[in-house]
């Protein structure tokens, strides 16, 4: 069974993206146009990634910003040949030669699919948060590893809008990584 990890950056109040579901203000940090934050071993939690999930909004970002329907090339030096499932009730855009394979409905319709995709290897939570509350709803979440950025938003998209409680969640690491803390939770099943 794969681990499902929610792995993001946030700001200091807790906002993914701002209201404009950009990310620019990550972008503005000292090591934030790095993969995850510049954190360096990003990319040994790449190499265990086996499937990655998103939302339609993060899909849409993602495929604006880096405008890789006109640089498809992108998506592969990132994301490489890793499915992509993304959770939407809407028609979006196709990335050539990437396979992203866009899924209605809940979690735990997809789940065997996913997990089935994903082999022995991880499954990446991209985002956006809410997608990552209905897999915690659905006890679907084992990890959250967030880099929180030194910076504040007055509004934007929250981390996760869900109440977790603490009997859900075990801090397993804090550390420093440039500007960023990092902090790693695991996150036991709704009781």
């Amino acid at each position: 069974m794969p681990r499902t990890i929610f792995y993001t950056a946030t700001t200091l109040n807790g906002f993914l993206a701002d209201d404009s579901d950009s990310l620019d203000w990550l972008f503005r940090v000292p090591g934030g146009e790095s993969a995850e934050t510049g954190d360096t071993g990003f990319a040994d939690f790449l190499a265990n990634v086996g499937v990655i999930v998103e939302g339609s909004t993060t899909y849409e970002w993602v495929v604006a910003h880096e405008r890789l329907t006109e640089h498809p090339e992108k998506w592969q030096e990132f994301y490489g040949a890793r499915p992509t499932f993304v959770f939407t009730t809407r028609d979006l855009p196709r990335v050539a030669g990437a396979d992203v394979r866009f899924v209605r409905g809940s979690v735990d319709e997809h789940w065997d699919e996913i997990a089935a995709a994903a082999g022995h290897r991880d499954v990446w939570l991209v985002g956006g948060g809410d997608l990552v509350g209905q897999f915690a709803d659905a006890g679907r979440l084992d990890e959250l590893r967030v880099s929180v950025a030194p910076v504040t938003l007055v509004s934007g998209r929250p981390l996760l809008p869900r109440r977790i409680e603490s009997n859900r969640l075990r801090l397993e690491s804090v550390d420093r990584t440039g500007q960023f803390a990092r902090l790693v939770y695991s996150v036991a099943p709704p009781a």
